[in-house]
């Protein structure tokens, strides 16, 4: 028998979150989406776990961290601790567990395993009263790496880009949801849906932020992210935005939407 529960933390009182950035289209701002949340969040004060759950390890090379072993690999097939995984990043009360290629063998190897679902959970549970917030970037896909991501996880957040194929993808995806709260995690909420990569230039762009507010309304953020090239330039730095250029239009944009997640408490 499964038991199912609230993760609380020890945070003078107030529960933490752990968040799942999900979205099966790669290319939208989640990993960068992630790293700039869990960056504010820590400027901010807060104790954040940042975990690359993504063989490609975009998010570790986008914090400082290359070829990083231990990682999350070795975490959920029990051949490293929580203690010689989590590494320290330059900004105070940021940390994170890192990724490697190894992470892609993990989809196969879980596959015929009982608690398939459950080993991300299970690899978390003895720090999940140590931080305000444990920030879980999934892969692109709906996956058994992602699903396990959306199991740990108390809700989803979902980064999209102002497109056509975004929004038939996003049905999908809340489909896979409900299935997930039906089955393996009925406390899972749906977070919210923030644009990326919006270009206020174009007319697509503009109708799929009035199609996505009017259907979903308040799962919606009011931040938006703007196309920027420093943005896009960050990773290559090994630097978070609010290190890299909190001044420009995305670093700004990120500061906003850090202050809207931690007001509402998505």
């Amino acid at each position: 028998m499964v038991l199912y529960y609230r993760l609380v933390f020890n945070t003078g009182g107030e529960m933490g979150r752990v968040y799942a950035f999900v979205n099966q289209k790669g290319g939208v701002g989640k990993t960068t989406s992630a790293i700039s949340l869990g960056a504010y969040f820590a400027e901010a004060g807060k104790s954040v776990l940042l975990v690359d759950f993504d063989s490609q390890a975009n998010l570790s090379s986008g914090v400082g961290l290359r070829s990083a072993k231990p990682g999350v690999y070795e975490l959920i097939s029990g051949t490293a601790s929580l203690t010689q995984v989590i590494r320290p990043t330059e900004i105070p009360n940021l940390s994170v567990i890192p990724a490697s290629i190894d992470l892609s063998g993990a989809t196969v190897e879980l596959i015929g395993q009982a608690e398939r679902d459950f080993f991300l959970k299970h690899a978390l549970e003895p720090v999940r009263n140590t931080y305000d917030f444990i920030l879980i970037d999934c892969p692109p896909s709906l996956g058994v790496l992602t699903i396990n991501g959306m199991v740990a996880a108390d809700a989803v957040l979902i980064p999209m880009q102002c497109e056509y194929f975004a929004m038939e993808g996003l049905s999908l995806l809340f489909q896979t949801i409900k299935r997930i709260q039906k089955k393996l995690n009925p406390h899972l909420e749906i977070g919210g849906i923030f644009f990326t990569m919006y270009d206020s230039r174009t007319r697509l762009a503009q109708e799929v932020v009035t199609k996505v507010c009017g259907y979903f309304k308040d799962k919606v953020f009011t931040t938006i992210v703007p196309r920027n090239v420093r943005l896009s330039e960050a990773p290559s730095f090994g630097k978070p935005i609010s290190r890299y250029d909190p001044q420009c239009s995305g670093g700004k944009a990120y500061n906003s939407l850090a202050e809207e997640v931690m007001r509402r408490g998505a």
